[in-house]
């Protein structure tokens, strides 16, 4: 693989278009995935305003919503790396309540959160109703691999050093490294970015 040195600017104009491009009357789910300190929260937001421009509501999502109860994700402490890997997210929620009704002719009818991990409890956040053609922006970690239905996908990627370097919660790297081994999210993503240095991503491209 290459690095193709682009503008933040610039990248998230041609994500933007290639994310409208798809059919106006249909949901779009988009997942921008990466490790923490790779932000992928900041790079979806981003999205937000450049699709409005081009005609097309957003509706932004977090997986950090959508994590297990304390008692569940805890099992094994709460530095495990394998369990944050395999047993934090609820993919199945997730899928539920997000991804599935967006299916074509789905309700379109999805929860925005449903787990306030910081309480340990649900949010009780009411339903919306998404008119076709809204684009979801979802967000979060370690989520490629999980055959999660998506018509888009972004990953972030760090490089080992990076990652090391700009990881706080240094117990999950080998989480991060297990998913490089065994799901390689840059060659599976549909567009994968080298963000080791921010302020100068790079488009990971095929040699």
């Amino acid at each position: 693989m290459r690095a193709r040195p682009i503008t933040t600017e610039r990248l998230v104009e041609d994500l933007a278009d290639r994310i409208a491009a798809f059919p106006s009357q249909e949901w779009v789910r988009v997942a921008v995935d990466g490790a923490p300190a790779a932000r992928p929260a900041e790079l979806a937001d981003a999205l937000v305003e450049p699709l409005r421009v081009r005609g097309r509501e957003t509706f932004r999502v977090s997986s950090w919503d959508f994590l297990r109860p304390a008692s569940l994700r805890f099992e094994y402490g709460k530095q495990d790396p394998d369990a944050y890997y395999d047993d934090w997210l609820d993919v199945n929620g997730l899928i539920r309540e997000v991804l599935a009704p967006l299916d074509p002719g789905g309700s379109g009818k999805v929860l925005p959160t449903l787990w306030d991990a910081s309480r340990d409890r649900a949010t009780r956040a009411p339903y919306t109703v998404l008119p076709p053609g809204t684009i979801l922006l979802l967000d979060g970690t370690l989520l490629l691999g999980r055959w999660l239905p998506l018509e888009f996908t972004v990953h972030l990627r760090l490089s080992p050093a990076a990652l090391e370097r700009r990881t706080t919660d240094a117990w999950t790297i080998p989480a991060f490294r297990r998913y490089e081994d065994e799901v390689a999210p840059a060659s599976v993503a549909d567009v994968a970015i080298s963000v080791d240095r921010p302020r100068h991503p790079a488009l990971i491209e095929e040699a």
